[in-house]
């Protein structure tokens, strides 16, 4: 039997490189190798003890069963108001659709905004399941190769160089993966107007807004109501596994989302959504606020202690839990000195490859997804391997 021939489209998904890294990471877990994993882009914290007893309650409700397309509308209402509190932007609840994590979001915006052949600026680095998504959409990505004094964010001029006849919109995204970094408001501003001046579509990924370290946390909203906002419940919310999203959407999408969202998901999950409710009480922000401060903590301990083995971070993250770390002062592959310092000093490492390939061999991203002490341990490894001579780095 001829097995039947794949769809052309995957032939230009692109594989996360460093599922090879966790492969093997997992192989010398099993032989009894402590791994500390500084790849993992996942909070140490898990849901909020409200958030939980949330869910409990809603199951034993019966609260399981299909809910709108668009999501239940307390929750939609509990974001905009969220937006509002949180970040000085008002959006109205018509204008929320709840999604399967934000992957959902991205999958139902690129589906909405994406034709055929239409290609899609983002900035080199970038998180990578966001070119496959324009890929899956028929599209293609053009990258913007962006630099440390920017904050690894494009610039005005490179978006205006980089727009063709055949470019339909751009991602953004703020703080960003895996870089940690921000775009400042003025410099987004004038994007934003540049691409709507070319009918163009912005989409914003927000997912880090609410693990911003900075003093006053600002949506993209409040410079303009036609974008395409991304977010999740996954990172500020730590809810990684219960799947649940939004997007925030200019009014005329709503309908042509909606009848995507449907047919593609029908849902997002039920009772996550009901438990979700729960993250929005005074308690549970309370808690999600004392972590942020602890993730700003390790942040500031970890930039420093990188640089002191002598490892360079050429654009300080301020949000998120990422630091993109130049190491070419020890290899000019990143690749291999990840491979050493799971082999040599079991640390798990993301190599710069797998976020475009403009630093692609001179930078690494590491998470700091663990308390202080777990990260001073991974330190002195790290020292070990990249400052012994006996280690062969190329």
């Amino acid at each position: 039997m001829t097995l039947p021939t794949l769809a052309r489209r995957t032939d230009h998904i692109l594989p996360f490189h460093a599922m090879s890294i966790f492969k093997r990471s997992s192989e010398l877990a099993r032989e009894g190798r402590d791994i500390i994993s500084l790849g993992i882009g996942e909070p140490d914290f898990g849901a909020a003890p409200e958030v939980v007893r949330a869910l409990h309650t809603a199951s034993d409700a019966g609260l399981g069963r299909y809910s709108p397309a668009l999501g239940i509308p307390a929750l939609r209402e509990a974001i905009a108001q969220f937006y509002s509190d949180q970040f000085s932007a008002a959006v109205d609840p018509s204008r929320v659709i709840v999604t399967s994590g934000a992957s959902g979001a991205l999958l139902l915006g690129n589906m909405a905004l994406v034709n055929q052949g239409d290609e899609v600026l983002m900035p080199d680095p970038c998180y990578p399941p966001n070119i496959n998504f324009v890929t899956a959409a028929g599209g293609t990505t053009r990258l913007i190769p962006t630099e440390a004094q920017y904050g690894f964010q494009p610039t005005l001029e490179q978006v205006e160089s980089s727009w063709s006849d055949k470019t339909a919109g751009i991602l953004l995204a703020s703080p960003g993966n895996p870089t940690g970094t921000s775009i400042d408001h003025e410099r987004l501003s004038g994007i934003i107007e540049s691409v709507h001046a070319k009918d163009g579509f912005v989409m914003m990924d927000e997912i880090y807004l609410g693990l911003s370290y900075t003093e006053t946390r600002r949506s993209a909203l409040n410079l303009s109501q036609d974008l395409v906002i991304l977010n999740s419940f996954s990172k500020y919310f730590h809810m990684t596994g219960w799947r649940l999203g939004w997007m925030i959407v200019p009014e005329h999408m709503v309908l042509p989302i909606e009848n995507l969202a449907s047919s593609l998901a029908i849902c997002p999950p039920t009772l996550s959504q009901h438990a979700a409710l729960a993250c929005f009480t005074p308690d549970s922000l309370a808690v999600f606020e004392h972590r942020r401060e602890a993730f700003k903590k390790r942040r500031d301990y970890f930039v420093h202690a990188l640089e002191s083995i002598g490892l360079t971070v050429p654009a300080q993250p301020d949000g998120a839990f990422y630091v993109y770390a130049d190491i070419s002062r020890f290899s000019h592959d990143s690749d291999e000195l990840a491979r050493q310092l799971l082999e040599l000093g079991s640390v798990a490492v993301v190599p710069g490859m797998d976020f475009g390939p403009t630093h692609a061999k001179r930078m690494i991203r590491l998470s700091y997804t663990m308390g202080i002490d777990r990260l001073e341990q991974a330190i002195e490894r790290m020292d070990k391997v990249i400052n012994s001579p006996k280690t062969r780095l190329t």
